[in-house]
């Protein structure tokens, strides 16, 4: 080829080059600065379309298998630990001695909990996504046998006799109580809502279960969540203990003596606007002491300081001496150490009046905390050797367990899990997501609102002024990918608005994320959570002949009059598969007196089942209230003419519906067959 052709060859590419980059470079910053709401951010295709591409073969090379440790329990002599690994489907097994895993034992999906029997012959694992137990040869080490449970198990413990299997399920809001003998669930006992945690009292009488959502309040009522105590004798409901102005009580713990019970717990200021984080008034963190005397009082007591918050009290354990409890904040990656002495004076010395301000203030914390330990990210389970030497912390997005020495209070040694040593974009913004830095004083996490990636059932005030206007019933944030726009009014056309300038101004009151952990932070909220199987209501895929008749209803044009419904005023209309939403901003007469005339973005129904309350205030309890309550203009949906029968088969529908992504597990195409 000639010199000149050649020349003009790349003249013309260069042309057409400079042609398409700069009217392409502007459009991309359009595009750009319309997405994340500002002018800055880094003109990177990779952070939307890679990082949150949901193509599985992307997904493969950019991602990571993870363990993620999440609960943790040791054998009686010390030599081993059970670690649950929730994201790997494991039951790990930890020689204490060489700090090396053994052996990793496939259970069911998403474990939870893992308990052992006295003689250590045993061990068993709870699968919240599979609705089952797995029972665990220890000596063998491998499942021997698998017990079917309630909806969602979580928190485990066995009778003092050990004749019978407590199993908390936290989906369906119950207790499984299942004969060992027979391998079959006796009871199922209703308990507070979403239960997790679970203990049985020091003289093998009470089991106490902790509940995560609080009772269906309306906005300016307090809340109010239970603590269940159930007769380990007769297997009944002795009492729901009702704890004040809290929520998610993860889990419980006993003094050896049996006189103080100990619960982790959040205090949500959600009465309040959302400006008052500035003054420390949105989230409180600490424990509950219930007193086990006759008439024993109910007292709690903030682990925060005034200028520093420890965000989300997950686990809490204390020493066979009965001096130190120990309580994992998993929002700030520390570990507080309690000296329960020091509790028992501030009981003994206190009136009931000056006990219920102490629940309020931020300085009773220096009364009682011995030391704040620092541990790797995302601190979960705990458990202490049987000598009381040693707690052990499952540091579940650093893939280690952490070792404490309960003596001196420092960080001793860890124990890599093996786990991939790099930390992808999704992995990071999975921290960013479990961590509080990023908010004014460490005082909530993303966690804190949105607890297994979900919502907590509560209503905020979000305006900075007009005091009880404008609440907004928290939305789940599982498979929102291309759901947008987001909010109850549809302000945010995208999660890097929402999560970045959005939530700097609004929520967390600080400067905004960076814009690579924006990037990260998006990328895990937008590929990085799942919905749990539906297993309550929709089991296998195939709709019972009353979901049947819902779904005939939900998709119906004509009433039973035979009249023409408008199609804009059809379920399926405005909640279309597979998102259930049209994406689009409409008025369903649903607005309060409190509320500013807005539209509302149509919001997505899948799992709708398990996100009480309804309507965007949180004011229908149930999915039925949304219409014979609040929708008797037939203006939310034409309803109306429906007979009780045929709303029954249209909530019924509801509550099938699955999430968009779904694809059967191996478990269910065998269930199925």
């Amino acid at each position: 080829m000639k010199k000149a052709t050649l020349f003009i060859i790349l003249g013309v590419i260069f042309v057409l080059g400079l042609i398409i980059y700069f009217p392409g470079q502007k459009a991309a910053r359009e595009h750009v600065n319309y997405m994340t709401a500002v002018d800055d951010h880094p003109l990177s295709c990779t952070s939307c379309h890679v990082y949150t591409s949901e193509n599985k073969w992307i997904s493969k090379m950019i991602n990571e298998d993870y363990y993620s440790p999440f609960n943790i329990a040791v054998s009686k002599d010390g030599g081993k630990l059970y670690v649950v690994a929730q994201d790997t489907d494991e039951l790990m097994i930890i020689d204490t001695k060489k700090n090396t895993v053994l052996n990793n034992i496939n259970v069911g999906i998403h474990p939870h909990s893992v308990i052992l029997n006295k003689g250590n012959s045993l061990a068993y694992v709870s699968n919240q996504w599979s609705d089952n137990v797995s029972v665990i040869d220890l000596k063998l080490e491998k499942v021997i046998d698998t017990l079917q449970t309630g909806n969602g198990p979580s928190g485990l413990s066995l009778s003092a006799n050990e004749q019978f299997l407590y199993v908390v399920n936290t989906f369906g809001s119950d207790l499984s109580v299942i004969d060992l003998s027979t391998k079959e669930e006796l009871k199922r006992l209703t308990t507070g809502n979403d239960p997790t945690g679970t203990t049985l009292s020091p003289n093998g009488k009470v089991l106490y279960v902790t509940s995560r959502r609080p009772n269906f309040a309306h906005y300016g009522e307090p809340l109010i969540s239970d603590l269940t105590l159930v007769n380990d004798s007769t297997h009944r409901v002795i009492k729901y203990t009702h704890i004040e102005s809290a929520y998610l009580m993860e889990n419980v713990a006993f003094t050896p003596s049996g006189d103080l019970a100990m619960t982790t717990l959040i205090r949500p200021k959600n009465l309040i606007t959302s400006l008052q984080v500035e003054r420390g008034w949105m989230m409180n963190h600490g424990i509950s002491i219930i007193e086990q005397k006759e008439d024993g009082r109910v007292v709690q007591l903030l682990l925060d300081e005034p200028n520093a918050y420890y965000s989300d009290s997950f686990d809490i354990v204390v020493t066979p001496d009965g001096k130190k409890a120990f309580v994992s904040s998993a929002g700030t990656n520390f570990i507080s150490v309690i000296s329960i002495d020091s509790i028992r004076t501030i009981l003994a010395n206190s009136s009931d009046k000056v006990l219920k301000g102490y629940s309020n203030n931020l300085g009773i914390s220096s009364r009682f905390v011995l030391k704040r330990i620092p541990t790797g990210a995302n601190p979960k389970g705990l458990t202490i050797s049987p000598d009381g030497k040693k707690l052990y912390v499952a540091e579940q997005l650093e893939d280690k367990i952490g070792i404490i020495n309960t003596e001196s209070l420092e960080t001793i040694g860890s124990i890599d899990l093996g786990g991939p040593s790099r930390i992808t974009v999704a992995r990071q913004g999975r921290r960013l997501f479990n961590n509080a830095s990023h908010t004014f004083q460490n005082q909530y996490a993303c966690y804190t609102c949105h607890p297994d990636n979900h919502e907590d059932g509560l209503v905020y005030n979000m305006a900075g002024k007009d005091m009880g206007r404008n609440v907004t019933n928290t939305q789940s944030l599982r498979e929102i990918n291309g759901t947008a726009p987001f909010k109850w009014n549809g302000k945010n056309q995208s999660v890097y608005k929402q999560d970045g300038m959005r939530f700097s101004t609004v929520l967390t009151r600080t400067e905004p994320f960076n814009y690579d952990d924006l990037d990260a932070l998006g990328a895990y909220i937008l590929t990085g959570i799942k919905y749990p199987p539906n297993l309550m209501y929709n089991p296998h895929g195939e709709l019972t002949e009353s979901q049947l008749r819902g779904k005939e209803i939900y998709d119906r044009s004509v009433d039973n009059l035979g009249i023409d419904i408008p199609e804009n005023n059809r379920c399926i209309t405005c909640h279309p598969p597979p998102f259930y939403t049209d994406f689009q901003m409409a008025d369903v007469s649903t607005l309060a007196d409190t509320d500013d005339p807005m539209l509302f973005d149509t919001p997505h129904l899948n799992n709708i089942y398990s996100s009480a309350p309804y309507l965007h205030d949180g004011r229908a309890k149930t999915l039925e209230e949304i219409w014979t309550v609040y929708g008797e203009d037939d203006k939310h949906g034409h309803v109306n003419d429906l007979t009780k029968m045929q709303l029954n088969d249209l909530i019924d529908y509801l509550k099938s519906l699955r999430g968009p992504g779904y694809k059967k597990s191996k478990l269910e195409v065998q269930q199925a067959h």
